[in-house]
């Protein structure tokens, strides 16, 4: 009886070890790993912003953002305002852009906000 009564009291003390070490913060990572990690998720949405620029935008934007002279305004030179483009996405300008936010979410607009940044010329 004694027995049991060890081997249970110890397996209550690893099961409570167990819980602490799950809910407890976790341990800091170096600095270089959270830039690379980072950097892997703002990548992911540059990627995410190509495709969704390709099949929504490039019509009038132009393929990868040039182009041909249409009415539509070069995207590289647009303002490092991401509250603009968000507006501009999703309610449209000037009855010449129409508006996505019934079409697009708020991640796929981040997604092509990162793309645009991304190609934007200084």
């Amino acid at each position: 009886m004694i027995k049991a009564s060890l081997v249970a009291a110890a397996y209550l003390s690893a099961a409570a070890m167990t819980a602490n070490a799950q809910t407890a913060a976790p341990a800091a990572m170096p600095q270089e790993n959270l830039s690379v990690d980072q950097a892997q998720i703002d990548q992911g949405q540059i990627d995410q912003g190509k495709v969704t620029f390709a099949q929504k935008c490039s019509h009038c934007h132009g393929f990868n953002m040039v182009n041909a002279g249409t009415i539509a305004p070069d995207l590289r030179r647009f303002p490092d305002d991401r509250e603009r483009f968000f507006t501009t996405v999703k309610l449209g300008k000037n009855s010449k852009m129409p508006p996505w936010g019934d079409l697009l979410s708020d991640d796929q607009i981040a997604c092509l906000w990162s793309y645009i940044s991304s190609r934007r010329n200084p």
